[in-house]
């Protein structure tokens, strides 16, 4: 048997058309929180090993849960998101810092 794990809501149902009979039961409160964060986790390493634009939606989809979970409103987390772009910049010219050093 598998890990027991957070699945997209669907997945039971996509299971039981293909015959199998899924074991489930519903986390809320701080268990939901620490499996939000644990399927972050291995969505960002399935991104990491494949590199296929379907793990990034995944990813996505995980942090969008997470917004919900905590109350984060969208247009707050984009807010944020620029602000830290004007402020420090982007990831977009691939500067890799080495050291910085006492002028």
């Amino acid at each position: 048997m598998t890990e027991p794990k957070l699945v997209r809501d669907r997945i039971p149902e996509m299971l039981r058309r293909l015959g199998l009979n899924p074991v489930t039961h519903l986390v809320c409160g701080e268990d939901y929180w620490l499996s939000l964060k644990t399927k972050l986790q291995e969505e960002v390493a399935e991104f990491i090993e494949s590199e296929e634009v379907e793990e990034i939606a995944d990813i996505l989809e995980v942090i969008e849960a997470i917004c919900v979970h905590r109350g984060i409103d969208p247009a707050h987390l984009a807010d944020v998101k620029e602000k830290k772009r004007r402020e420090r910049g982007a990831f977009v010219e691939g500067i890799v810092l080495e050291s910085a050093e006492p002028a």
